[in-house]
């Protein structure tokens, strides 16, 4: 048996990743996102327009994408209501969101100088991509708030130890992505730790596994 239903979002399972985007101020920002991505060099992001990232990425189209693997869970749940813009919506401070301008040192993170691009990237992170903004789409209708960013991949760092021997592919067996389902986050198909996002969707508590 099957029921209509109308769920509060539709995450069924998408990878976790750190935008880094650089401020009005010359300043790197750090953006958590969990709705990417890839087909070729190319990936399609997911966002909020209201999101100090798109802000950034607007007017400055540089841009580091950071994924995430599981040991970073912690890291990236210290910034997961964390935001980069002094202005908020009620939804937003409700939730309890609050401005904070180093991400970086909020989430523990380590920079890291950058190739191409002039924002910083995130040390701890197993795969950075950099790239660039070339179109930002409305989705939902012109009275919609979410956007889809095409980002063009112009260089890729990855961990030697994720490598295969040809060092054209990436190893699927030994890259774990830190996985966000339904303000959750997952780990090889098991909850990986208790998501900051799941406060207040009237999810009942996650299991942790032992540690």
């Amino acid at each position: 048996m099957k029921r209509t239903v109308e769920p509060k979002v539709l995450y069924f399972g998408t990878p976790v990743v750190l935008i880094s985007s650089r401020n009005p101020d010359g300043s790197t920002n750090l953006g958590p996102m969990s709705s990417a991505w890839w087909l070729g060099y190319t990936a399609m992001l997911g966002m909020s327009a209201s999101s100090q990232t798109v802000k950034n990425l607007t007017e400055r189209p540089e841009a580091v994408l950071n994924l995430v693997d599981p040991d970073m869970v912690a890291a990236l749940d210290r910034i997961a209501l964390l935001t980069g813009s002094t202005e908020m919506s009620d939804a937003k401070r409700t939730r309890g969101y609050r401005y904070e301008p180093d991400k970086f040192g909020a989430a523990g993170l380590t920079r890291a100088a950058s190739d191409l691009v002039d924002v910083d990237a995130v040390l701890e992170s197993p795969i950075n991509l950099e790239g660039r903004i070339e179109a930002i789409h409305e989705v939902g209708g012109p009275e919609s708030n979410l956007r889809a960013l095409e980002m063009k991949i112009e260089r890729v760092h990855v961990r030697e130890d994720l490598l295969m021997s040809n060092d054209r592919y990436i190893d699927p067996l030994r890259w774990d992505p830190l996985i966000m389902k339904f303000t959750e986050y997952f780990a090889g198909g098991s909850p990986a730790y208790a998501s900051s996002l799941a406060r207040g969707w009237q999810m009942p508590p996650m299991p942790l596994p032992a540690r």
